[in-house]
């Protein structure tokens, strides 16, 4: 990567934007700004016209939060995004023409060949090509988990294959669908009939096995997104096939991964680098059935990895379990760290 800075120096610190910061991932991105202690000189929460004039408290001051469609991004030098596909086609250009680095949240941006999709810990190099359109990508919160725990692993030994399936916590897909998982789980013990609405089936004591739609291939638009992403943000012809489940809990994605090499790898070998890896936790005790769970990735920042071993069904194979906070390195702090390379640290 360039030694040249993405943007000057700034003693005083940068301009700001959190657009969708009334939503969950936008609120959970303010925290990991503050947590980490980002440089913001001026800080502009933006959000749709339901939510303009609410104020929202970030480093012990209230702000009020400003209506998208009527914000000015003129003089502001970052603007993080969470509001939705639409919304980021809508803005984003708008906010880059003015010279702000956009990262963005959505799936707008992802498979666009002129604009990059970020992993700091995989591929922090591929920010280069932001430096014409600014805009970059974030990548689908499983993809993100995934990806950098293959990382430290194909750096090795190149990977040919990746079987993937997964378990997903139901605030990947928002708000509603917490509120519908914790209502339906109180009709169910209750004795009463459990309203469906915001999945296709009762997700309370249930797995569904169908996030986002289904495409003419059979598989749905999540899968497509972990297969399709992957390939992009590993730089690598990996042959990739998935399954996206949805499960009951509230916080933190599961993945059950196997991995097929072009040469030798063992457990050993792949339980070393990946402890040795950044951005990584290795908690691999069989013996004492200690291993990653999403109940207490919940609120981390790693990709959490265990249940490393060698698949003796298949030559030079592996598994993994993989797990990892959605909202926060899934979305929210994906995005604060390719934010933090922007910025000079000299």
């Amino acid at each position: 990567m360039s030694t040249e800075p993405f943007l000057p120096k700034k003693d005083e610190g940068y301009v700001v934007a959190v657009v969708g910061a009334t939503g969950a991932v936008g609120k959970t991105m303010l925290e990991i700004l503050a947590e980490r202690n980002f440089p913001i000189d001026e800080l502009y929460p933006v959000a749709s016209s339901r939510s303009a004039g609410s104020t929202i408290e970030f480093r012990g001051k209230e702000y009020v939060v400003q209506d998208l469609e009527t914000f000015d991004p003129t003089g502001v030098d970052i603007a993080l995004f969470s509001a939705g596909g639409g919304t980021s086609k809508t803005h984003a250009p708008r906010f880059a023409a003015a010279g702000c680095y956009v990262i963005d949240n959505s799936s707008a941006w992802r498979m666009d060949d002129d604009i990059c999709l970020v992993v700091p810990e995989v591929n922090p190099h591929a920010l280069e090509m932001a430096r014409e359109n600014k805009i970059i990508a974030n990548p689908n919160c499983s993809t993100i988990q995934m990806v950098v725990a293959l990382k430290p692993l194909h750096d090795a030994v190149p990977i040919e294959r990746v079987v993937v399936s997964t378990y997903q916590a139901v605030s990947g897909a928002g708000g509603k669908a917490m509120d519908e998982l914790a209502k339906q789980t109180a009709q169910l013990l209750n004795g009463q009939s459990a309203e469906v609405n915001v999945f296709p089936a009762r997700i309370a004591f249930n797995v569904i096995p169908h996030i986002d739609v289904f495409m003419d291939d059979g598989y749905t638009k999540e899968e497509r997104k972990m297969m399709d992403e992957t390939r992009k943000i590993m730089e690598s012809e990996i042959a990739v096939t998935a399954t996206t489940v949805r499960v009951p809990v509230f916080y933190g994605h599961s993945e059950s991964v196997n991995i097929t090499f072009s040469g030798p790898m063992d457990a050993v070998t792949a339980r070393r680098l990946l402890a040795d890896a950044e951005g990584v936790c290795v908690v691999d005790d069989p013996a004492g059935e200690d291993y990653p769970m999403p109940s207490e990735a919940a609120g981390t920042d790693p990709v959490w990895v265990g249940r490393i071993r060698d698949d003796q069904s298949c030559a030079n194979s592996l598994h993994l379990w993989v797990v990892a906070d959605n909202v926060r390195k899934g979305a929210a702090l994906n995005a604060v760290q390719i934010a933090e390379i922007l910025i000079p640290h000299s």
